[in-house]
Formats: C-alpha cells, sequence, structure tokens
C-alpha cells in the first residue's frame, strides 16, 4: 500500500476503484457526502466536520487515512470503529472480485468504506482524500461540498513539481455544480480553483476571505478563539479541543463547509458547531494533531511531515520558549529531507530513528543528511528507543517533540 511502500503503491487511475463499486452496485451514490481534499489540515478538518454534524444528531460516517495504529480507524460511524469482524467479512465475501480486478489497498478500503457506510445508514459521511484528488480512490462520489484546505509541495513525484501542478490534482474534487470550499487564498493558485469553477459551474468560496480566525488563549488542553465573518464578531470564545495554533487556518474552510450544508437543507445550530468542536476527539477518535501525551518533561506528538507542516510545528514549538527541546525525528524516504532539515532549530537534541515500514529513510542516512544541516543528535534503531533516550536526558521543565512522519507518531507506545 502507499502510505508504507511509497510511489510503487499508487496508480494512475480510477478504473478498479469502478470496477470495484459497479460489483458492489454504486454504493458511493446511497449517501451524502462531503469531500476533503488539500495537503495539510484536510484530516483535522475532516475530524471536525464529523464531530460537528454528530453533535447536530446526524449518523456520520468518516473516512480518513493513513492509520496510526489499527487499521480500523480509517472507517468510522460516529467515531466507532468498523469491526475486525466486518473487515475480514467483506474480504471473504469478495474475494473472487478481488482476484478479478486485482484493487490495491487503499481501493479495496475505499469499496469497504463505501459499503460499509450504506450497510450502517449513515446521514452523511466526511470523505478524506488519500493522495492527490482528480485520480484519488475516493474521487468517484459526488458530494454536497468539496473542501480543498490548503496546497503545498508534498508527493512530488506523483502530484508535480511545483504548487501549480499539485492544485490541479487536487482541483480535480471540484465536480460539475457542486459548491468548492477553498480554506487558504494563496495567491500562487487561486486562480486555478477560479478556473476550475468556472469550467464546473461551481460556486466558490476563499474561506478565509469570508470568515477570520484569532487565537486568544489556550488553556488546558483547548484552545479559544474569535471567528469574524466580514468586519462583525460571529463566534467568540469559540472552543477547539484540538491544539496547535495552525488549527486557525483550518477553521474557516470548517465554518464556511458548515454553512453549506445549512444552505441544503442540514440543521446545524451554534450550539451544535460549539459542541463538536469542543470534543473532536472525543467524538471521532483523532489522534497525533498536536497531542499531548504528558506533562514534566511537557511532551507532544505531530503528524506534520512535510515542508509546511513541520514549519507549522516549529512555530507552535517556538512560541511555547522552552528551555530546550528534545525532538524525535524520523521520516520517509520520499520527502526532500534536506529542505525539511533546514527547516529544524540547531539549538534543539534531535533523537533520529526508523520507523519500522519499508518506506522509512534509514536513520544513518538520515543522521548523515542532518550532520549537513547543523544539527546534533544521535541516531536510534527505532521510534521507541529514540523516545527512551530523549526520556532520560530531558529535564522536567524541557519539552519533548515526537514527529516528522505520521509513521513515528504511529510507533508511540502510548499513543
Amino acid at each position: 500500500m502507499f502510505h508504507r511502500i511509497g510511489n510503487a503503491a499508487f496508480k494512475k487511475s480510477l478504473d478498479n476503484i469502478i470496477a470495484l463499486t459497479n460489483a458492489l452496485d454504486q454504493p458511493q451514490h446511497k449517501f451524502k457526502t462531503v469531500h476533503v481534499g488539500g495537503t495539510n489540515g484536510k484530516g483535522s478538518s475532516s475530524s471536525m466536520l464529523a464531530a460537528v454534524l454528530q453533535a447536530a444528531g446526524y449518523k456520520t460516517g468518516l473516512y480518513t487515512s493513513p492509520h496510526l495504529k489499527e487499521f480500523t480507524e480509517r472507517i468510522r460511524v460516529n467515531g466507532e470503529m468498523i469491526s475486525r469482524e466486518k473487515v475480514a467479512a467483506f474480504t471473504q465475501q469478495h474475494q473472487a472480485l478481488f482476484e478479478e480486478v486485482k484493487p490495491s489497498f487503499f481501493e479495496m478500503t475505499v469499496a469497504l468504506a463505501f459499503d460499509y457506510f450504506v450497510e450502517e445508514q449513515v446521514d452523511i459521511a466526511i470523505i478524506e482524500v488519500g493522495l492527490g484528488g482528480r485520480l484519488d480512490s475516493t474521487n468517484i462520489i459526488t458530494p454536497l461540498v468539496s473542501l480543498i484546505t490548503n496546497i503545498g509541495l508534498d508527493h512530488q513525484l506523483l502530484l508535480g513539481n511545483t504548487v501549480q501542478e499539485i492544485a490541479r490534482e487536487k482541483a480535480g474534487i471540484i465536480k460539475p455544480g457542486v459548491p468548492a470550499v477553498i480554506n487558504t487564498t494563496q495567491p500562487s493558485v487561486s486562480s486555478i480553483f477560479e478556473e476550475k469553477s468556472l469550467e464546473t459551474q461551481s460556486p466558490l468560496t476563499f474561506a478565509d476571505q469570508a470568515y477570520r480566525v484569532e487565537l486568544k488563549e489556550t488553556k488546558g488542553l483547548s484552545s479559544f478563539y474569535a471567528v469574524y465573518k466580514g468586519d462583525s464578531l460571529f463566534l467568540d470564545e469559540l472552543e477547539l479541543s484540538l491544539l496547535g495554533s495552525y488549527q486557525r487556518f483550518n477553521l474557516p474552510g470548517v465554518l464556511a463547509t458548515v454553512e453549506n450544508l445549512n444552505n441544503q437543507g442540514f440543521t446545524i445550530s451554534e450550539e451544535h458547531l460549539r459542541e463538536g468542536l469542543r470534543n473532536v476527539q472525543a467524538l471521532t477518535g483523532l489522534k497525533g494533531r498536536w497531542q499531548v501525551l504528558g506533562q514534566q518533561p511537557l511532551t507532544i506528538c505531530d503528524t506534520g511531515h512535510n515542508i509546511d507542516g513541520l514549519r507549522a510545528v516549529v512555530t507552535q514549538l517556538l512560541a511555547l520558549k522552552p528551555k530546550q527541546v528534545h525532538f524525535v525525528f524520523g521520516a520517509v524516504n520520499d520527502k526532500d529531507i534536506a529542505s525539511v532539515l533546514r527547516l529544524l532549530p540547531v539549538s534543539y537534541r534531535y533523537y533520529f530513528c526508523e520507523a519500522q515500514i519499508p518506506r522509512a529513510l534509514p536513520v544513518q542516512k538520515l543522521w548523515e543528511e542532518a550532520q549537513f544541516a547543523g544539527l546534533k543528535g544521535a541516531a536510534y534503531p527505532t521510534v521507541e528507543d529514540a523516545i527512551l533516550a530523549a526520556k532520560a536526558f530531558a529535564q522536567e521543565d524541557e519539552v519533548i517533540f515526537i514527529g516528522g512522519s505520521t509513521f513515528v507518531v504511529a510507533e508511540i507506545p502510548e499513543l
């Protein structure tokens, strides 16, 4: 599968998923959906939307990828993971179909999710794009709204070497006549979304032009925001259980998508919105987004793994003004690791490691690249070894951060 072994598992065609869903009697057309794509923030945005819809009383499916600990995390209804028994039964029932079509892991998983959501009779499902958009296996749905979070450089070998090329792939989830919400106005790519929406006759909203979000404070395990619509205060003291100041960039897209759903007959009140956002993890099971794992020393993990994601992580770490940061860091082998390492502060102490997947960047190579970038630290064979070393060296008033790759976070024992 792509997330574990990389580019060799990616198929640039929708033929297989179409063949699978044809055999399953087109499950993707039997429930309402919101499609969520983008480079960063799509997992958080998907979970926020699912939490808000659940708080409003809608039976809500949620499809996300990759998983951290269990495959069943990818497919949820009202926060509850699909059972292993359901996965096994689906696989056994359709074995002959799989042998005929020869789908990828991701294609099989998408088909399973759509079939399960029909079986569970969901009112609506939030569907997160796996990779890109135009040729992603999820892109056979006709959603009520398409949300694109932001555009950055990631998976260039598959999606293109410029943000413009990547934006065109992401814009592929915009469907004829379906409202499109673009979370962030980026001058380098905005015209691509405008052209696509004209081509498809899709109403287009740049969410950050409709909503302005300001972080007011962080207390305990919540952040509080002021939200302005135009020049007027729209929501004061909006509590979000997802920490990380970068969530202020995701909130406008979530709010604009909720507004679109209300315009299409859903009933999502301010209280539903507030209840959902202050209970995102409890309602959806989301993990790994600026997640606090412990205190004294403050221990945090985050799945940010590309240049934009790690830039946000470093900004957040700097805002903590810690005496020292002990950074447990690993990466995958298809990243521009030299550019990534240049983002990291040379004053931090690093514990380089290698996740136990084929796609992981070998820790010796990572350590060598880090030396060129001026980063000081040691190499450890596993994530757990690196974490144990960081805990041994960190003082109570310092910070341990674990990240660099989704797969590093996935191997945190206490996650």
